[in-house]
């Protein structure tokens, strides 16, 4: 990739990571249920996730989700599923629970939930389907390349997203206040699902 192509890419993975979606309104619940530090191994599990969906994308896993229409039909409603039921959990959490009993979604859970996360594969069919070089020397450096500038991307993005979370954590000391807020991320998340199905 040249410089340029560099530069384009980046932007475009800076303005995808950081945009709602569902992964970062988990990156911000999280925040805000267990703080910064506890909050950390989350934000790292959805930018190592999306790099990886990134280098696979690129490497062809796209073109082959995208051809098989039942296998899309089946990680669509498999997501919406997901999201709904990681919806429900969100919105009816215990605002009363003191942080440090809080289980904050971790690393893996994160990263694995970026291959049925429906953002996650639009941007990288969207990115692979415009940035793409078909006259690239080697197609696993330029898979490589991808994966790891829209890592360099995402990480900042997510730090920002629980940060946000991290504030309103210490904002929502009062129980009612934080139920509304646990409401309303289970509600922002419930509705990121009509991505999937529409």
């Amino acid at each position: 990739m040249t410089l340029e192509q560099i530069a384009a890419f980046y932007i475009f993975s800076l303005v995808a990571a950081i945009t709602p979606g569902p992964s970062n309104v988990i990156i911000a619940a999280t925040g805000s249920s267990v703080g910064m530090w506890r909050g950390l191994p989350c934000a790292l599990g959805c930018s190592c996730g999306m790099a990886l969906l990134l280098f696979a994308t690129a490497l062809g896993l796209g073109e082959m989700v995208t051809y098989h229409a039942v296998l899309l039909k089946a990680m669509n409603w498999g997501g919406a599923a997901f999201l709904l039921w990681l919806a429900w959990k969100i919105a009816s959490a215990d605002p009363g629970a003191p942080a440090e009993a809080a289980k904050p979604v971790g690393f893996t859970a994160a990263l694995l939930f970026q291959w049925i996360n429906p953002k996650a594969w639009l941007v990288a069919v969207g990115a692979v389907g415009t940035y793409l070089q078909a006259g690239a020397a080697s197609q696993v450096l330029q898979a490589l390349q991808f994966g790891g500038l829209f890592f360099c991307a995402a990480l900042p993005a997510g730090l920002v997203w629980l940060g946000l979370g991290s504030m309103m954590q210490r904002l929502l000391t009062n129980p009612r206040a934080a139920r509304i807020f646990n409401v309303a991320m289970g509600a922002a998340l419930a509705g990121s699902v009509a991505m999937i199905l529409i």
